[in-house]
This record gives structure tokens, C-alpha cells and sequence, in this order.
């Protein structure tokens, strides 16, 4: 049988050493952990479409299609077995100012040192900051290896 994720898009928006993070509330899973802005693929949608339209629909921002650049990759295994393939593009540029436009999801948007994030930053999101941070760009997080 032929294998199949959910794609999600992540939002690396970086200024002055600093990651723009959104605390999750009221979404069900992982409420109180702060993650990128981010979301899935639609159907239909191509994944430079799906972050332009997140960052507009989560922190109110128009990015550039063009503009953004692939920076990591993470294949994830959340624990309920849940497989995910987190695309993280940094947006180098954008229009606007970051704003919580979600505020029955998000309970605050904040700006944290790259290379110190909150200690409640959901794994899957310090996964893929920390390779961006590190100039790496791939990863696997949360599976295990049958050794037989």
C-alpha cells in the first residue's frame, strides 16, 4: 500500500534573531504549546498557496509566493502514531505587521530568541527551528526503528 502524510506548512518569520511563535488555545491538541504559524494543505492547493493563505488567515500577514525559501523539512511522528511532513519556509519579506488574527485558536502571538525558545514549544516546531537555526535542513522526529 503506498504511503500517505498530511503535508503541513510552517512560517519561519525571523526578525532580529527572533522567531515569531503563536501560543495554541482552544483547538484541542496541543493546547498551551507554541507552534509557527502554520496549517495543512488543502486539496487543490500547492504549498507556496497554503503558507501565503495561513499567514493571512493566522497573523494577518501577505507574503510573496516568489519570495519564500524552503528551509527545512522535518518527517514527524506525533505520539499518537500520527505522521506528518512539516515543510518550514522562512519568508525573508512580508506586508504587514504581525497580528493574532485567531483569537478563539491562539491565545498570543510573541517574537522569541532563536536560540532560546519557550520551554512549551511543541516538538515538532523545535524541531524544525532548530535546524533552521543550526543551517541543517532535514530531520526525523518521533519514530522508531524496528533494530529487527
Amino acid at each position: 500500500m503506498a504511503y500517505t502524510s498530511v503535508i503541513d506548512v510552517m512560517l519561519l518569520l525571523i526578525r532580529d534573531g527572533t522567531v515569531l511563535l503563536a501560543e495554541r488555545s482552544g483547538t484541542g491538541f496541543a493546547d498551551g504549546y507554541f507552534n509557527c504559524p502554520s496549517g495543512k494543505v488543502e486539496q487543490g492547493e500547492d504549498v507556496a498557496a497554503a503558507l501565503c493563505r495561513e499567514a493571512r488567515e493566522e497573523v494577518g500577514l501577505h507574503l510573496h509566493p516568489g519570495s519564500l525559501v524552503l528551509a527545512s523539512t522535518v518527517h514527524f511522528r506525533n505520539e499518537y502514531s500520527d505522521a506528518r511532513l512539516g515543510l518550514f519556509f522562512h519568508a525573508p519579506s512580508w506586508q504587514g505587521e504581525p497580528v493574532n488574527a485567531e483569537p478563539h485558536k491562539c491565545a498570543r502571538i510573541d517574537w522569541f530568541p532563536l536560540n532560546a525558545l519557550p520551554d512549551n514549544t511543541y516538538p515538532y516546531t523545535r524541531v524544525g527551528i532548530d535546524l533552521y537555526r543550526t543551517g541543517r535542513n532535514f530531520a526525523v522526529s518521533g519514530w522508531t526503528t524496528d533494530p529487527g
